[in-house]
């Protein structure tokens, strides 16, 4: 992956995480955190969207609303694991 991939990828992690951490209250994890769950919501979001059969958009923003679902999937799950 080239610098300019990673950057962009972090990026739309970036975005996803943060917005991802202003709907669920109280969940996010500062910028750096919000960057990491944003990627991995990223690859959680096109595996649930895909096994569902839903298709986004496949430009800048559908691949931010994409990160965006499995950002809020993952902070979910990280929620439910803390008050376990």
């Amino acid at each position: 992956m080239t610098l300019e991939g990673i950057l962009i990828v972090c990026l739309i992690g970036g975005i996803a995480g943060w917005l991802a951490g202003l709907v669920m209250k109280g969940r996010g994890f500062g910028i750096l955190g919000n960057i990491v769950v944003g990627i991995v919501g990223a690859f959680v979001g096109s595996w649930v969207l895909s096994r569902l059969g839903v298709v986004i958009a496949k430009d800048f923003v559908g691949s931010i609303i994409n990160a965006f679902i499995g950002a809020v999937i993952v902070l979910f799950l990280i929620g439910l694991i803390k008050k376990a």
